[in-house]
């Protein structure tokens, strides 16, 4: 019997998330020969763009997400807004969630993130929890325990900044709380650190796991804004940090990719800031500048395929991102139009509608070599981007 004519069935995975890294996914997805399904809320949402059949649902929705599984093999998330009982009766009558949503449990609570990594012997700044019933005066008495200035988190629903304060009295502390309502947080010590690290680490089916470089991430107003790529630390660090996503992405018993923020305080001493349980914005170099991007990485790993090498393809690499500095309706094509002309400029721009001051609205990368000055480039791109004002 002759093949002629006969095609493969291509896989077909569904992400709950129809964002930016659903939509970088969907490219990836097309390279590899697969097929992407998003659960997203609005037809504007990046990933509709070039995804499959999109199915319009709130993230956090059991039935649309119901819906998401009669149209794929298996489910990856994009975030970390879901409603994780609700999930449970899904994968408990069958549907395939990679990761597994036991994995995620422990991550998509901060609070519960740290105990998970202090029961592994991850390090962790000190930190407690309150909740809603705490007397003032025992908050007085914790805050006091970490010292000031400390930092509060919202535990659930944060990102980009949001939900997290960096507080300096008392006082301070409980006029922020109250604002908020009151719902359990975290607080955790300030960490004075020397530089802000992340790392992206993978784990396919079988165990095997893959750790991309350690990049320099810098922030401003809480906020990613450059990444530098690779980290210019001592081994020892890299060592470090190596060792942690390989111990945390391994105890989660995780497949897919996780995204791990860390400090550098003095001494050397890496202490973990922060876990996404997806792809992540500093691991947007890895498009241009690794053998295999995140979200191919991903891809691979929660369809059962073997992982690729995260090796660099370039001496150095950074991203920028392209945030919102005002509340408007543009595509700025005269900025992007010159951003593209810087050399080995690559201009990702995500096709949101609506600018608003901190919206991640694209990302350039640029892969350059060791003799250039890679915070030079990072500025250029700013000025180019940003009005003066702003920059």
């Amino acid at each position: 019997m002759s093949n002629q004519g006969i095609h493969p069935k291509k896989q077909r995975i569904g992400v709950i998330g129809g964002g930016q890294l659903a939509w970088m996914m969907a490219m990836e997805a097309q390279e590899l020969g697969m097929e992407l399904v998003v659960q997203t809320p609005k037809l504007t949402d990046p990933a509709v763009t070039i995804a499959l059949n999109p199915v319009l649902a709130p993230v956090a929705d059991p039935a649309g997400t119901q819906i998401l599984s009669d149209r794929c093999d298996v489910i990856t998330f994009e975030n970390e807004f879901v409603d994780l009982s609700a999930l449970n009766r899904l994968e408990t009558a069958g549907t395939l969630f990679r990761p597994r949503l036991q994995a995620l449990e422990p991550l998509l609570d901060k609070y519960t993130q740290r105990q998970f990594l202090a029961a592994h012997g991850l390090p962790n700044p000190p930190y407690v929890t309150l909740d809603a019933n705490v007397a003032d005066e025992v908050v007085h008495e914790l805050a006091g325990s970490l010292g000031f200035p400390l930092v509060l988190k919202t535990r659930r629903l944060g990102y980009d900044g949001q939900g997290t304060f960096i507080l300096r009295s008392a006082d301070e502390l409980l006029q922020t709380w109250s604002h908020l309502n009151r719902p359990p947080v975290l607080l955790e010590a300030f960490i004075p650190f020397e530089k802000e690290l992340a790392v992206m680490v993978a784990r396919s089916l079988t165990g095997d796991i893959a750790v991309y470089p350690v990049v320099e991430t810098q922030q401003v107003d809480q906020v990613c804004r450059r990444v530098f790529a690779p980290a210019q630390v001592a081994p020892a660090v890299g060592h470090t940090v190596d060792a942690i996503a390989r111990t945390l992405i391994t105890q989660l018993d995780f497949v897919g990719v996780l995204g791990i923020e860390l400090f550098l305080a003095p001494g050397n001493k890496v202490l973990v800031n922060e876990v996404a349980p997806r792809t992540h914005n500093s691991g947007h170099y890895t498009l241009n500048a690794c053998e295999t991007s995140q979200f191919a990485q991903q891809l691979l790993a929660v369809s059962g395929q073997p992982l690729s090498s995260p090796a660099m393809t370039c001496d150095r690499a950074l991203m920028v991102n392209l945030l919102g500095f005002e509340n408007a309706n543009s595509d700025y094509a005269k900025q992007r139009q010159l951003l593209a002309q810087i050399p080995n400029a690559h201009v990702y721009w995500y096709g949101k509608q609506e600018s608003r001051p901190g919206r991640k609205l694209g990302h350039v990368t640029v892969c350059y070599e060791k003799n250039e000055e890679g915070r030079e480039i990072a500025q250029h791109i700013e000025a180019t981007w940003y009005p003066a004002a702003n920059s």
